[in-house]
């Protein structure tokens, strides 16, 4: 259940910021633009194990009410699931954004629509197949994150046990029975979250 509830957390929080950091970054050009590039890329190609470390030493540094309300305990794992899943909720709506021609904005600009406007009314609706794929990459994500889990949240059972560290603790009480149930859940719980993706039309961002 935990894993459920995360994950559509994760995803909720993921598209919440994907949507403008993606906008911002396909239509505009500013000093720094390739740092804040690299900077969001970085959850992708580190290892897991350090995305969690990271999170790990940098609430050392916070307030001792708010590390003691989310390391170990399940908010953790919604963060270390966000770190991950946001860069590529990210990098999807950016080439979404990147596929809608500047044409439709700037006739819309040019019929008296303000940006904020030819946003919501021209471009969001033809974004709406890569907000759906966007929204599908982060729970599917989010669903199989462990390394920074592990780290940041840790593997209590009832507390902080989500699908892939149940794998985990299973497979450390020498349970294979119970590891492989989970990881068929894990596999079958992917393979229904892409059919529906497929189905709803995004077979040219999956492709």
């Amino acid at each position: 259940m935990l894993s459920l509830i995360s994950c559509t957390i994760t995803t909720m929080l993921s598209v919440w910021v994907a949507v403008p950091i993606g906008y911002i970054m396909s239509r505009f050009e500013f000093r720094g633009k390739p740092l804040i590039d690299t900077l969001l890329d970085i959850p992708i190609v580190l290892p897991p194990l350090v995305v969690g470390l990271s999170l790990l030493i940098l609430f050392r540094y916070a307030p001792d009410w708010l590390s003691d309300s989310v390391v170990y305990k399940w908010p953790a794992v919604v963060l270390a699931q966000f770190m991950v899943a946001c860069a590529f909720a990210v990098r999807t709506m950016r080439v979404t954004f990147d596929q809608i021609p500047h044409r439709y904005e700037q006739v819309a600009l040019t019929l008296g629509c303000n940006r904020q406007q030819a946003f919501w009314k021209v471009i969001m609706p033809q974004a709406k197949g890569g907000l759906l794929a966007a929204a599908t990459l982060s729970w599917a994500r989010a669903l199989g994150e462990f390394g920074p889990i592990l780290v940041f949240a840790g593997a209590t059972r009832q507390k902080t046990e989500v699908l892939p560290t149940s794998a985990f603790l299973e497979l450390q009480a020498g349970r294979t029975e119970g590891m492989l149930a989970v990881s068929l859940i894990m596999i079958g719980a992917a393979v229904v979250v892409f059919l529906i993706a497929r189905t709803l039309g995004m077979k040219r961002i999956f492709a």
